[in-house]
């Protein structure tokens, strides 16, 4: 079939499968006449298409689209009438080949290629990859001597990936077809095997000879992926893009589906509540107080709100910071500045495994444990800063560092910490050296090779790349500082930050958002890309101390506050009937959400419902 003698992308014409085998074609499914696509075609163009050169790229990657979905007349009929062409005559009989498994002829239109080709080595990557497809086909199908002929003859002489040719040689051994599959990680002779070499053949080739594979659902993709990115309430996992969102509309999250509402108040601490922690799996929240004792709440992962596990007592100045070991199984808690000990709780048994106290004069205000779950390390302002292990042993120590707050680094050996001089140091406990994060700095005391504030760091966090830290900085708010190299990345605004520890963290999916307490009662959340807040969560009635977001569930965030509180936020419900709001843009403002009725302190599982304004 011809579209009416208008020419192809090279002036040449294209055919349909029916009128090249001379059967007769088959009626067009929208015609309950029997119109045959030969009269479609003709009816449908009366003159010569002119298209643009992205016009023409469209065109192909909806014909590819169509091919993909077995729709080949379909796509034979668009090439046709647009007079484009899907892809060059060669790499179509090339692709033709490699899908039938005719070797000695696929390599013969692969020389045909080798001018069309932009990269010098790509021909001999792309005969490397169709010899190896073949040597592992002989083998499979039990010709021994045919694959040993491959090997020998045709892929060692190419001198290329010699490793690889060893590998394969090594394939000649397998006893079964299975274990040959097992072995090389192969799916065996037929067409997904044969798929996948020709997607890898693609990427040798150019666009303008043959369109990279799945063109088109890659670039969709990637447009939604953007719309994530730019999207501030995005907090939900990942998930097969194109299957599960519209095509047809813009991805829009809404601000309902982001921790904006308290679902739980807890308030079980009977004075101000100083620190909060999930565990890392998720299933336990950790609070201390000034009460002198250390709440852990079992967190269901369905309903997502905490009930009391079990209290620890006996914190003489309070509780004011908390670290999980790794497997969840230990729980450091440390006191305030006055305070010389330091307590390593069993989460599971209930019991002490020992309690720290090297000297009356010590300050152990914070820890951090080893991914070995069986050192940790502790220190204060003082000038104390300990490695030790389960059993409180001193493994080893530094002499005049004033801890401020700790964090280890996830290679194992190197512990950061921010100091009394405003700055943050890394502390290698293997080799027993300090650094300045500076792997080019010869002298670990030069100042301007340190990450440095103008002013004390009152805490920081680091996110679970090691990449960026978060230090509340006092009078200056909370800064995300690139630990790799050591810039200053965003200053975020909005919070109110004096001389008070306050906490802050990452989290939500893929920790795409930091949040914030603050002096002035409320929780703040940023997008980590913006320095404006995307929500200011108020319901407290003094000032936040600490937020931790729940590791597993990117909806779930918890503060705690020195009105005796602590509050679960999550999303709203979806019954909630107030107003909706689309994303705000950075210069839009702030979504603010403020409460309407203060629940009752006396109910323990109460919800409140909150106003958005």
């Amino acid at each position: 079939m011809q579209s009416n003698g208008s020419p192809t992308h090279n002036g040449d014409a294209q055919t349909s499968s029916s009128a090249q085998n001379g059967a007769e074609p088959e009626p067009s499914a929208s015609s309950s006449n029997g119109v045959e696509v030969t009269q479609v075609a003709e009816g449908l163009e009366k003159a010569k298409v002119v298209l643009s050169r992205s016009d023409e790229d469209i065109v192909r990657l909806i014909g590819q689209h169509l091919n993909g979905l077995g729709l080949h007349r379909t796509a034979e009929l668009l090439m046709a009438e647009s007079g484009c062409r899907l892809e060059h005559p060669s790499a179509a009989k090339f692709r033709e080949l490699v899908m039938a498994g005719e070797w000695e002829q696929a390599e013969e239109v692969l020389s045909e290629l080798k001018s069309l080709l932009d990269k010098p080595q790509a021909a001999l990557k792309m005969k490397f990859l169709l010899l190896e497809q073949k040597y592992l086909e002989y083998l499979e199908d039990g010709q021994v001597i045919e694959a040993l002929y491959c090997l020998r003859n045709e892929l060692t002489p190419l001198k290329f990936n010699t490793e690889r040719v060893h590998q394969l040689s090594g394939y000649i051994m397998c006893s079964t077809a299975e274990e040959l599959r097992e072995r090389a990680e192969w799916e065996g002779k037929g067409p997904k095997s044969r798929a996948k070499l020709m997607e890898k053949l693609q990427a040798y080739m150019p666009p303008s000879v043959m369109l990279p594979p799945r063109r088109l659902q890659t670039l969709l993709s990637q447009a939604i992926e953007l719309q994530k990115e730019r999207c501030p309430y995005h907090n939900t996992k990942n998930e097969d893009s194109l299957q599960n969102m519209s095509l047809l509309l813009d991805h829009v999250c809404s601000r309902k589906q982001f921790p904006c509402r308290t679902r739980q108040i807890l308030s079980e601490h009977c004075d101000e509540v100083w620190f909060c922690k999930f565990s890392n799996d998720g299933t336990k929240l950790a609070t201390g107080s000034k009460d002198s004792t250390l709440n852990v709440y079992e967190v269901n992962q369905i309903t997502q709100e905490a009930k009391l596990l079990r209290t620890f007592e006996g914190h003489q100045y309070g509780v004011s910071y908390l670290s999980w070991s790794p497997d969840d199984v230990y729980l450091i808690a440390c006191g305030p500045e006055e305070c010389s000990e330091l307590w390593v709780w069993n989460v599971q048994t209930g019991e002490l495994r020992v309690k720290v106290s090297q000297s009356p004069e010590d300050s152990l205000t914070s820890a951090a444990w080893n991914i070995d779950c069986k050192r940790f390390v502790c220190g204060g302002t003082r000038g104390q800063f300990y490695q030790c292990d389960l059993d409180g042993n001193v493994m080893d120590s530094w002499e005049g560092v004033r801890v401020q707050c700790l964090q280890y680094k996830k290679d194992g050996k190197t512990v950061l910490a921010s100091d009394t001089h405003h700055r943050i140091r890394g502390y290698n406990f293997e080799e027993l050296s300090d650094h300045n994060l500076d792997p080019m700095a010869q002298d670990p005391w030069i100042v301007d090779n340190k990450i440095v504030e103008d002013h004390p760091i009152m805490s920081f966090s680091v996110d679970d790349s090691g990449r960026l830290a978060l230090l509340n900085v006092a009078t200056q708010g909370v800064h995300l500082w690139d630990l790799q190299d050591k810039v200053l990345v965003r200053k975020y605004q909005g919070v109110t930050q004096g001389f008070y520890t306050i906490h802050s963290c990452f989290g939500g999916v893929n920790q795409d958002f930091v949040a914030s307490g603050s002096e002035d009662n409320k929780v703040y959340v940023w997008h980590l890309k913006r320095e404006l807040p995307i929500a200011v969560l108020a319901g407290h009635t003094r000032t936040v101390n600490c937020v931790t977001w729940n590791p597993q569930i990117p909806g779930l965030l918890a503060s705690a506050s020195d009105d005796g509180t602590v509050r679960l936020w999550g999303p709203a419900a979806a019954d909630d009937e107030s107003d909706d709001l689309p994303c705000l843009s950075p210069l839009e403002g702030t979504v603010r959400v403020l409460e309407k009725d203060k629940p009752s302190a006396e109910s323990d599982d109460s919800t409140d419902t909150d106003d958005e304004v």
